[in-house]
């Protein structure tokens, strides 16, 4: 038998505020045609003024936990993948784990910018796979609206706020690419492209700082960089394309999305999408898009899900689980 991290639970939360295309053209040399034929997205979310990443990942928390019947003390461990805590520390997740009223256990924050659920989800695997936790929250939460220079019409209409959670737990499984739960992981990064995606702010400047991004080149590196880690991860869980359900990418732009599914022979009936309700959520992407899928009932149990995700590092990586 083979100890496998099965999702047990999701959730997801969006914040009331919903920000349409249309009110950008009030402020900006931008229209709703313009936003959409370039990233597909139709509106986001903003978070209200006293709402914070750790308030939006508590609730996307307990909505997981109220999903799977438990409460926050069944759980062992937290992983919180976000570029925009509350504070420099302590980390959000502990803030979290406070919340839902975990009083055992660990918490930590994980920072892999867009990539950073991809990057939580396989440290999550890694504690539930060597025995250190049996069951782990592992939440993507951002609050991207705070770090948007609102006069840069390539990067700001792009964004929004959310987190979206998975309740993992430990379950024995044949030992088979026919188990439910995680069954292989791939992770990358490359810091010789830093200058393609990066804030200009934080402790070294004594300041927040605005996201700043050559969106071109990160599409170049996406599409390409998306679909190769893809196909290891599912390599190394000795599956194939021919095999995949779902793919739940990072909701960042349409014509990414729609470019990694062609590079991976793949048709678009098989992608959860929801870039155009949520905009780019950054670490939040894919927990929502997996929150929202299993409503909607697309994803069911059984089905072989790709997750992949591509952000600031750069940093890469994407995960192949069965629900």
């Amino acid at each position: 038998m083979t100890r496998r991290a099965v999702v047990i639970g999701t959730g997801h939360y969006l914040p009331e505020r919903v920000v349409e295309n249309a009110e950008f053209e009030t402020k900006l040399d931008t229209t709703d045609e313009w936003i959409r034929t370039r990233s597909g997205i139709e509106r986001r979310h903003f978070a209200a003024d006293d709402e914070t990443t750790s308030d939006m990942a508590t609730k996307a928390a307990e909505a997981a936990l109220k999903d799977a019947g438990l409460s926050g003390d069944d759980v062992d461990a937290i992983v919180l993948a976000t570029s925009t805590a509350d504070l420099t520390f302590p980390s959000a997740a502990t803030m979290v784990q406070a919340s839902i009223g975990m009083t055992k256990g660990f918490a930590f924050d994980v920072q892999a910018v867009c990539a950073g659920f991809v990057y939580a989800l396989s440290n999550a695997n890694a504690l539930i796979a060597s025995g250190q936790a049996d069951r782990v929250m592992v939440i993507g939460a951002e609050t991207f609206s705070r770090i948007m220079d609102w006069t840069d019409r390539s990067t700001c209409v792009l964004f929004g706020d959310g987190a979206g959670a998975l309740l993992l737990e430990a379950q024995d499984q044949p030992g088979t690419n026919d188990d439910r739960g995680i069954l292989a992981t791939d992770l990358n990064s490359d810091g010789r492209f830093k200058d393609l995606l990066y804030v200009d702010g934080g402790v070294a400047t004594r300041s927040t700082g605005y996201l700043r991004m050559q969106g071109n080149q990160v599409f170049r590196h996406a599409v390409e960089k998306l679909a190769q880690t893809a196909h290891t991860a599912l390599e190394r869980a000795g599956l194939g394309a021919d095999d995949v359900d779902w793919i739940v990418p990072h909701q960042a732009n349409i014509r990414i999305i729609q470019g990694t599914a062609k590079k991976m022979g793949l048709p678009m009936e098989k992608v959860v999408v929801t870039v155009q309700d949520h905009g780019n959520t950054s670490a939040a992407s894919i927990p929502l898009a997996l929150s929202v899928g299993k409503q909607r009932g697309q994803i069911k149990t059984g089905d072989l899900v790709v997750t992949e995700a591509i952000g600031g590092g750069l940093a890469w990586g994407s995960v192949v689980l069965r629900w």
